[in-house]
Order: structure tokens, then sequence, then C-alpha cells
């Protein structure tokens, strides 16, 4: 990886945004996790974009007329260090470290799950690249490392890069990743399980030995050996032919040769020219590599996909899914009303006008009612409760009344007997 040249220094910092449109290409071993929003541009349809007007001079200096695609992944002959870029998913538990880094200016300074166990690009031993892809399936947050060296527990690396993989954000213009474009990589290794499952929804990456000075959205940096339009910059972009017979491949190649006719291949590093990668894994089938092998270099052609672009700063692609809709809040139950109970008779109070006299007028004259013989004053009205209570005074007006009338009569009988 020539990824290395003097940079400006940058302010370091790392947004990790909440963003949460659909998921895309959950793996196994981190089903919870998309790897990059649906919306990302690693996950566009490229199949109907224009081609780039400097796709024959790319392909031409990518040797494309002589070379075949290389599958730069599968069985080493060595278990513990097949080809390819490990990767391994961690639990938000794993202890971390902060690695001394060679390029700190363009680094995230972490912490990382970086230890032991964590596996490497060619093995412990490896003089390459040494990549270290490290996923929180927990927090599905993505840490990168090249040239990593454990170093007995006093850890270093080039360089370092950490992804939210629910975030379209971009690194700042001009870093540096663990890749030379400043992208993450393993959005863009080639998966088993889906190649398995008959569909691969993302680009591919893959490297070229010359490259422009120049990048690309969304790349983010460049590693060019020269100021040359003519060479590919990094972030390009290209698709297999729409016209390219896939008949006399196998089923599973079929499935690589659908995803790079609609999704394509990423320049992201300096390297063999048309070396794509995959997982370091020891269960690629050995036919399914070599009928890989058989897919020319000439049949691609190079993309324009700056239509796409919604923001320089974001991954997300213009005319992508929708984002998933936001729960809605939850909704509290209306009280249901209560009735009074049975043979209950509530307590009203009704305002009134009315006043209700304090006293009883009879042929004989006002007859005062006892105090605790009254009804309730003006403006109350007491319901189910009686006038007058046993042992009261309430009889009188009707005493007095039969009084009257027994004396009335009494004077008409000695009338008529006159």
């Amino acid at each position: 990886m020539n990824m290395r040249w003097a940079r400006p220094s940058a302010a370091a910092g790392l947004i990790l945004f909440a963003a949460s449109p659909a998921w895309a290409g959950s793996p196994p071993s981190a089903p919870n996790c998309p790897i990059l929003p649906a919306d990302n541009v690693w996950h566009a349809d490229v199949s109907g974009l224009p081609v780039n007007s400097h796709s024959s001079a790319w392909l031409g200096n990518m040797a494309a007329g002589s070379t075949h695609l290389h599958p730069d992944f599968g069985s080493s002959g060595d278990p513990n260090a097949p080809y390819g870029i490990p990767w391994t998913a961690v639990p938000d538990s794993h202890a971390r470290v902060t690695p001394s880094f060679d390029y700190a200016d363009e680094s995230d300074p972490g912490p990382y799950p970086f230890g032991p166990d964590t596996p490497i690009e060619g093995g412990q031993a490896s003089t390459g690249d040494r990549h270290a892809l490290m996923l929180d399936k927990d927090t599905c947050v993505l840490y990168e490392l090249y040239d990593a060296n454990w170093n007995g527990g006093r850890p270093t690396a080039g360089s370092g890069a950490v992804f939210n993989l629910r975030s379209n954000a971009l690194r700042p213009a001009s870093w540096t990743s663990a890749d030379a474009a400043g992208l993450p990589i393993m959005p863009g290794l080639l998966r088993l399980d889906e190649v398995q499952s008959g569909h691969v929804d993302h680009a591919i990456r893959f490297t070229a030995s010359r490259t422009d000075r120049s990048f690309l959205w969304p790349a983010r940096h460049q590693a060019g050996s020269a100021s040359d339009p003519n060479l590919p910059p990094m972030g390009a972009r290209f698709r297999l032919r729409s016209d390219f017979d896939m008949a006399g491949y196998r089923s599973d190649t079929q499935v690589v040769l659908r995803a790079m006719q609609h999704y394509g291949l990423i320049l992201a590093d300096n390297g063999s020219n048309w070396y794509f990668q995959g997982e370091a894994i020891n269960s690629w089938d050995d036919s399914f590599i070599a009928d890989l092998k058989r897919i020319p270099a000439s049949a691609f052609e190079a993309v324009d996909e700056s239509s796409l672009m919604v923001d320089p700063n974001s991954g997300q692609y213009r005319g992508g899914p929708a984002p998933a809709p936001s729960p809605a809040p939850p909704t509290t139950p209306k009280p249901k009303a209560t009735a009074a109970p049975k043979a209950t008779v509530p307590t009203v109070a009704i305002t009134t006008t009315t006043r209700v006299p304090d006293t009883t007028t009879s042929l004989i004259g006002d007859l005062s009612t006892p105090e605790d013989s009254k009804g309730p004053k003006s403006g109350e009205v007491a319901l189910a409760t009686p006038r007058s209570r046993p042992g009261g005074l309430g009889f009188l007006p009707w005493l007095a009344g039969c009084l009257l009338f027994g004396a009335s009569g009494t004077v008409f009988w000695r009338w008529r007997r006159a």
C-alpha cells in the first residue's frame, strides 16, 4: 500500500451521527448492524449512470486490455493466514487500547478494541499492509487499523479510522484512513455469506498500481504517483458492462458478476491492477476463486457518479431509499368514565336564586320552624335529605289546622241547633 504522503495537519475528531436509514448487508456475526445505511453510495446502483469521459484512458493505464480480474482472497495453504483482509466482530466489553500512530494527525485516537486476539492481514508475522478490522457488534462501530502491531501490549499502527456504520458521515477531506482512499475497508469486502445468499448489494473495493494525485467523491484522500488525468484517481468507480455474457460462469460467480454490473468496483488503494478484495477465511471454494479469475478487465467501464452526490461530506446518494420511518410515540389511553355505584345518589350542589322561607304561613299566622328542622339555606338543595327529623316540631301546623277545623265545626253545629 503506497498510501503515505506529506499531508497538512487537521483537527482530529470523529462525529458519530445517529442517522438511522434502512439497514443493508448485516453479517451473521453482527446481525443487528448494517454495513452502512442503504442510502449510502456503496449501495448505489450505478448500472444506469453515464460513462466517465476518462474511461478509456483509465482502462489503458490499468492494462485492462491484457488483464483479468484477480480475487485477492481465498486459501493460502496456511489455515492460520488465508488470503484476503480479515475482520472480526467483538462485544462492546472487549478491552481497548490507544495505539501509537505514525500518522496521528489523520487518525482517530480511539481507543480501539485491538488485542493479541485480533486477526492481522497476512498473519501475525506479515510484512505487508497488516490491516486489522474490528466491528463492535453491540454499537455497530467499525474500527480499522493499517500496519497494526500488538507489540506485547504496546500497540502501534500506521493509521487508524473509526466509522459509525449507521451513519453516512465521511472523514474530513484529505484525511486518510486504514486505506489510501480514506474510505472504510470492510464495506467493500466480498463476503461469503452474501455470495451464498445470492445477492451482493454493494460495490467491491479494488486496487490499481498507478493513480492520479486527486480523489473523487466519496474518497477523501489520494496517494497518487503523478498529477495525470489519464491515471485513475482514488474513488473512481467502474462497472461491468451490461452486454457482458455470463453464460458459462458458475452460478455463484454470476452473483458476483451481477453485483459488478449494478454496484461496480471502487478504487480504494494502490496495489496490483484489478485485484479486488474479499474477507480472509478458509471457506472460499477454490473452483469459485478460479472462475472469478476468468473475468476480463476489458469488460469494464468507468462511470460518472457525480450526479449522485447530495453533500460532499456525506456518503448519502441522491435517489437512495428513504430513511426508515421513526417509530410513532406511545399513546396514552384516555381514562374511562366512572359511573356512580348503583343505588347511590351523589350529592349535587345547585345554584338558585329562589329563597326557601324559614317560616310557614297558616290560617292562624306565622308558625316559626325550629332551627333544627329548617331546610337547606338559600341556594342549597340536599337530595334524599328529609325536610325534618323525627322528634322535631314540624307537626304544629297540622295540629293548629285540626283545632281550627274543630272550632269551626262547633260554631256551625250550634248555629244549626238555634
